[in-house]
């Protein structure tokens, strides 16, 4: 009896362990403020068996005032209308509309200095150098100073050196967003030029997909994720920027261990608008041409949910279409904004051409129930036919950031 009263209370214990470790995953995976129309009750639709409930607090919490001077308000979150889960804050905001667009488009962008892309060994009268490896430097290194001189791109990296003449000069460059400084020594090669053993960029060009135009506040926004250097890796710290039309010219389908691409050229040297930054969450500025597409409302996150849903992408010469896909997975609180859905491509016709999401659909517009609720990011590698996707709001909200900065 004694025994059976051990084990039941093991049992006990367990699951009151598990039920623990649920309700902390439930509350990681909630953000602490969300957004709705005024007067909308907040409702989560990918956890429709959470319930919003003012003036009550999640265990461990303390509730704050029901309203605030901004409007904001405090409640909480219940599991079955019983357990409460996570207090959070919802703020009242207008729903906004946008353009959504769906078309091509390239992207010619100047770094804000020289990046670091390759090493490459002189060959002296000392024999093998590399200046640039012996003074610390690595690949996607930012080089925004040398020998006391503003870099803004390869050739007043080449002045700097030349201008150093085989003497010690201080080069300053960012790394991981870090501001550093080391010493770099030029040496002379075979041909008596001065040189520090090092392939550097200032410029990137690409073509991806516009996800939306905001014509009240004259901005644009695609990609869903940040450009990078081709070769590094490193996101392209911004001086300047601009977007083009471009004419989708054929499609390398995708296969799983192969991500298929869409191919095509700049149709125009006529500029769409010009780039105000190259965020995380994609690419954002100010429109000075003009666009095509459907005005839609946005979606708050809380609206996604897992189902059906449609892909609007361009995938050869003609106009955007739309195709089928569903959502699989919603996340909330996902530490990539990149990643706040997992989608898969159900559409027979979109696989037939494409195997599924190929580079350059990356910033292609999702709808669903008639909002616009997000922008393809990311292709699983192994699997064509599934990828991440990023809320229309998170975006949204950057171009207005990027908007206010400029």
């Amino acid at each position: 009896m004694h025994k059976l009263f051990r084990r039941a209370a093991g049992w006990v214990l367990a699951a009151a362990v598990l039920a623990g470790a649920g309700m902390y995953a439930l509350r990681r995976a909630l953000p602490d403020t969300f957004t709705v129309q005024p007067g909308q009750t907040l409702a989560i639709a990918s956890m429709p068996w959470l319930s919003a409930q003012p003036g009550r607090a999640a265990s461990g919490e303390v509730p704050a005032s029901a309203g605030a001077a901004d409007g904001s308000q405090t409640q909480t979150l219940a599991l079955f209308d019983l357990i409460p889960v996570k207090t959070v804050r919802t703020v009242a905001a207008e729903r906004r509309s946008v353009v959504v667009c769906g078309t091509p488009f390239g992207v010619k962008m100047f770094s804000n200095g020289a990046l670091v892309v390759a090493f490459s060994d002189l060959y002296t009268s000392l024999g093998s150098e590399n200046p640039a490896k012996e003074a610390g430097l690595r690949l996607g290194d930012l080089i925004v100073s040398a020998g006391g001189r503003t870099v803004r791109s390869n050739d007043e990296l080449s002045a700097a050196i030349t201008a150093a003449a085989g003497g010690p000069m201080e080069v300053v460059y960012l790394r991981d967003g870090a501001r550093c400084t080391c010493t770099l020594t030029p040496v002379q090669d075979q041909d008596g030029s001065y040189k520090a053993g090092i392939w550097v960029r200032d410029s990137s060009a690409g073509i991806g997909t516009l996800t939306f135009a905001d014509t009240q506040n004259g901005t644009f926004a695609g990609l869903g994720h940040a450009i990078s250097d081709t070769d590094t890796g490193a996101s392209i710290s911004l001086l300047s920027g601009e977007i083009v039309p471009v004419t989708i010219t054929g499609c390398v389908a995708g296969t799983a261990g192969a991500p298929g691409e869409l191919r095509g050229e700049f149709s125009s040297d006529a500029v769409l608008g010009t780039v105000l930054a190259n965020d995380a969450t994609g690419v954002y500025g100010r429109l000075t041409g003009s666009v095509e597409g459907a005005v839609c409302p946005v979606a708050n996150s809380q609206e996604v949910k897992p189902g059906a849903a449609q892909i609007l992408a361009t995938i050869d010469g003609g106009a955007a279409k739309l195709y089928d896909v569903r959502i699989e997975r919603v996340d909330l609180n996902a530490a990539d904004p990149n990643r706040n859905m997992l989608i898969r491509v159900t559409d027979p016709e979109l696989l037939a051409a494409t195997g599924g999401i190929v580079q350059g659909m990356s910033g292609s517009p999702l709808l669903q129930d008639g909002m616009l609720v997000g922008a393809v990011t990311h292709v699983l590698v192994n699997d064509p036919a599934r990828g991440y996707a990023i809320f229309a709001q998170t975006m949204l909200a950057a171009a207005d950031a990027a908007a206010a900065q400029s």
